[in-house]
C-alpha cells in the first residue's frame, strides 16, 4: 500500500464561482460558535475546499490568514478520512479572538459529523 500523501494541490479547491454557487445551493450543514460548513457530494474521488471568511465577521486581515491555514491545515490533515464532497468554511466573530486549539477542536467536530452524516445518506 503507497504511503498516503497530504499535499493541497488545486484540484482539492473550490477555485470557480460556480463550484462555490453549488455547494451554497443545496448544502448540509454543520455549524458551531466559530464555523459553519456547508458540504455538498461531488461526483469526484476526493473531498475539495472552499473558503469564506469575510471581512465583516472577522475584521483583521491578520486575523484572517490565520483561520485559513488553520483550516487548510485541518483540512490537509483530515482529508483522507472525509467524504467525496465539496466543503465550504464560513467563520464566525468568534473565531478571531478565539486559540487555535478550540479552533482545531471545532474543526474535527466538524469533519467527524459531516463524515457521519455523509455515511448516512
Amino acid at each position: 500500500m503507497p504511503p498516503k500523501r497530504y499535499g493541497f494541490p488545486k484540484s482539492y479547491r473550490l477555485l470557480k464561482a460556480a463550484e462555490y454557487e453549488a455547494v451554497f445551493a443545496a448544502p448540509r450543514v454543520s455549524s458551531d460558535r466559530y464555523f459553519t460548513i456547508l458540504m455538498r457530494p461531488n461526483a469526484l474521488d476526493r473531498p475539495r475546499l472552499g473558503l469564506a471568511i469575510s471581512k465583516r465577521k472577522v475584521k483583521k486581515a491578520t486575523a484572517r490568514n490565520r483561520l485559513k491555514r488553520i483550516v487548510r491545515e485541518s483540512f490537509r490533515l483530515n482529508q483522507h478520512h472525509l467524504p467525496t464532497a465539496d466543503f465550504v468554511v464560513m467563520a464566525k466573530p468568534a473565531a478571531a479572538a478565539a486559540e487555535r486549539k478550540e479552533l482545531w477542536e471545532s474543526l474535527a467536530r466538524h469533519w467527524q459529523r459531516l463524515n457521519a452524516e455523509a455515511a448516512i445518506s
